[in-house]
């Protein structure tokens, strides 16, 4: 139980399904709530995947490429900082309710938020100490409850009036959208400098 809670702990800070849901509601504002309702669906049943993946096959797969979990941290803390630059900046390619090219609302900042080397190194080491039949149950069950808080945290931004696209964002909107864009790149700096620390001691 206590290895268990441990998980969850570590997976939801690295998740972190508030400022998920912060910067869910600014990619799909203008859109309806049921396609906002179906954008949070899709964006979970996504970073899920992923960390499913992580949990059962991230060790084996940078082993494959030789690649050690200490330089894919600084690899993905810095595409995380580029991501969090462009909110910070307003630079961005995907304006808040601006729709991707197949229509949708463009989800990619906040999956790659969610599902980020932090996320994805912490799931793979919780499976490695906590696996004991060969199925990673402390790091799936983690994953579950993190997501399971974070799909509903998204549903209800989803049901939330959002502003029209063409009025643009609203002054508090940009303030916490700036506000999101500097925690992101804290936290993409944090991953790099940890994963190059760990590189250069081992």
């Amino acid at each position: 139980m206590k290895e268990h809670l441990q998980a969850i702990v570590t997976l939801f800070s690295l998740v972190n399904p508030m400022v998920c849901m912060l910067m869910f509601a600014g990619a799909t504002a203008g859109r309806s709530p049921a396609q906002r309702a179906a954008d949070a669906t899709r964006a979970v049943l996504v970073v899920a995947a992923v960390l499913v993946i992580a949990a059962f096959l991230g060790a084996r797969i940078l082993g494959v490429f030789g690649i050690s979990l200490h330089v894919f941290s600084v690899a993905g803390g810095l595409v995380l900082s580029f991501i969090g630059f462009n909110m910070l900046t307003g630079s961005g390619t995907d304006k808040p309710g601006a729709p991707a090219a197949d229509g949708t609302a463009s989800l990619a900042p906040m999956i790659l938020f969610a599902a980020s080397p932090g996320t994805i190194t912490g799931v793979i080491t919780i499976a490695a100490v906590h696996t004991g039949t060969g199925v990673p149950v402390t790091a799936l069950l983690g994953i579950a409850v993190v997501l399971g808080i974070t799909w509903a945290l998204l549903m209800v931004a989803a049901r939330r009036p959002a502003p029209a696209p063409d009025k643009g964002p609203s002054l508090a909107h940009d303030m916490v959208s700036r506000y999101m864009g500097l925690i992101v790149i804290a936290m993409g700096i944090q991953y790099a400098l940890t994963g190059l620390k760990g590189f250069m001691a081992a």
